[in-house]
Order: C-alpha cells, then structure tokens, then sequence
C-alpha cells in the first residue's frame, strides 16, 4: 500500500525502476542531446550539431573601456587636476556608463568607464570616442590626445613570451644586448603578431628602447647665441618629408619631394638651428648626437636574470 506522505523524488525513483524502459530512454535522450550541443568538434557522421560556446577562462571582468591620456614630465597631482578630473566629469554623461573610475599617475592618466553589462561593447566604444571629439575647447592642456585602449577584456592578456639569444642547440648565448632585443620585438616580432587574428595589441616591456639624444653644450650655444628651445625646434622640424606640386619639363610631369626623415645621428648632426653672419650652424656645432637607450622606471625578469 502506498504511503501518502511518501515524497516526490521516493515517487519519481518508484516510476522509473518500475519502468526502466522509460528510463533508459530518457537517459539516452539525454546523452544524445549532450553530444549534439557539446563544446568539441567532434564528427557525428553528419547529425546536425550546434555547440554551446564555452571558455576555458570565462569573462567575469566588467563591461569597462579605458581612456589613456600621456602628459611627460608632469607630476601626479598636475595630471590628476588638468586631465583626469576634466576628463571623468566630461565621460560621466556618457550613454549606459555605470561609474567611472581614474588614476594619476606620474606623466600619464588611466581611466577605466565601466558601462552596464547590457551594453555592447564596440557600441560603448563608438559612444566615447563620439564623446572625446566632441570635448569643449580647453577641457584638456593644449596638445593633449586621450586614446582608447585595446578592444581587449580585462582577462585578454593571455600570452608572455621573452626573447633570448640562444645558439643552434637552444642553449643561451651572448652577444645581444637588452637594447637590440628590443628593437627586434618593436620593428618586427610585435608587427608579425599584431596582424595575427584576434590579436587586438603587443605590449612591449623591458629592455632598453632607442632613441636619438642630443647632449648640448652650454659653452657652444652661448657662442653661438642659439637657445634651448631652438635646438629642439630645429630637430623637430627637420625629421619630416614634405610634398611640394609636380614640375612640368619636355612634356614630363616630375613630382617635387623634400626628404628631411632622419635616418641616422649624421642627418640629425647636420640639422640647421640657425644663421649667423651668413654660417650655418648645426645641431652637432652645439650639441653631441649620438643613440642610446631612452630613460625607464623599472626593470622586468625571468627566473632572476
């Protein structure tokens, strides 16, 4: 007989070992529906398959864009006061912006804008950058371009390699310095795998990155009454390429180029900073050129090297 206050699942349990035809198919229902949406390419001799999309690191991070602002040399407190407040009063009226949060640092500003989860995410893109072009005049220090970063989540970081010199054997060798390793990662491992799909960008970190610096002389630009100020000019005006119009001879169309791209510390040394009494003087009569590394605040290793 049976008993009213048995339960549910003592009922269900009843059923199915009374009927374990009706159990076994469902079983195998069950089984098969899993195999036809299962996350793997498996081949089921042509059965309709419609995977579930899976993760093997799921994105629990928020739905944020980050806005990064450089402003060299200036303090924390400058940055904070002339570019990260302008800036996160302006973005707090931006479409579906859940907060925004901002950090000051020493020559830069980040800032994170985290929008609802319901908002898609290149949407939200589209909508700050609309709303960076359209700061007033004055919001910013003039000169000042805010960025985006990456189309990346918070959980995209999903790679770290080294460069090494090593021999034939695989077996670490001498003769590359952190400042050759590093042009090899800039100029062309970072550009091979930036054109990989779904890389969105390569971060470069450590080493020793080049540059062209120019060590004045005090003595010299005190001769030759030429300032600070007109050394940089000169050496920022002369490392470009300008296009002038076409010129016409015998029926021939030649076009008129100026080429001023620096190649070199001998085309930097021969940049003209100004004139006096009818000479030339050049960046290497007041200044030594030479290339080396740029200036860094910290050091990255591997296993303590």
């Amino acid at each position: 007989m049976t008993d009213a206050r048995q339960s549910l699942a003592d009922r269900a349990a009843g059923f199915f070992l009374s009927n374990p035809l009706v159990a076994g198919l469902l079983v195998l229902g069950a089984v098969g529906g899993g195999l036809l949406v299962a996350p793997f390419d498996w081949d089921l001799g042509g059965l309709p398959r419609s995977p579930v999309p899976a993760d093997a690191l799921p994105d629990i991070g928020e739905n944020q864009q980050i806005v990064f602002t450089e402003w060299p040399g200036r303090s924390p407190q400058d940055v904070e006061d002339q570019v990260t407040y302008p800036l996160t009063t302006a973005l707090l009226g931006t479409p579906g912006v859940a907060t925004v949060r901002s950090l000051s640092f020493f020559g830069f500003s980040s800032i994170h804008v985290v929008f609802r989860d319901d908002i898609e995410f290149y949407w939200s893109r589209s909508r700050l950058l609309a709303k960076l072009a359209s700061l007033r005049s004055g919001t910013l220090p003039e000169g000042l371009q805010p960025v985006l970063g990456p189309d990346a989540t918070a959980l995209g970081q999903v790679f770290w390699y080294t460069l090494e010199g090593r021999d034939e054997y695989g077996r670490p060798a001498g003769g590359w310095d952190p400042q050759e390793l590093r042009d090899i990662q800039d100029w062309q491992v970072r550009y091979a795998l930036a054109s990989v799909e779904g890389v969105a960008e390569v971060a470069s970190v450590g080493g020793f990155q080049s540059e062209f610096q120019v060590d004045v002389d005090p003595d010299a630009m005190r001769h030759f009454a030429v300032s600070l100020d007109d050394v940089i000019s000169a050496a920022a005006a002369a490392n470009m390429d300008v296009g002038a119009r076409t010129l016409e001879a015998n029926g021939v169309e030649y076009v008129v180029r100026g080429r001023g791209l620096l190649e070199g510390t001998r085309d930097l040394e021969r940049t003209v900073v100004a004139v006096r009494d009818g000479v030339p003087v050049h960046i290497e009569n007041v200044a030594h050129v030479a290339t080396g590394p740029a200036l860094r605040r910290g050091v990255l290793d591997k296993g303590g090297a």
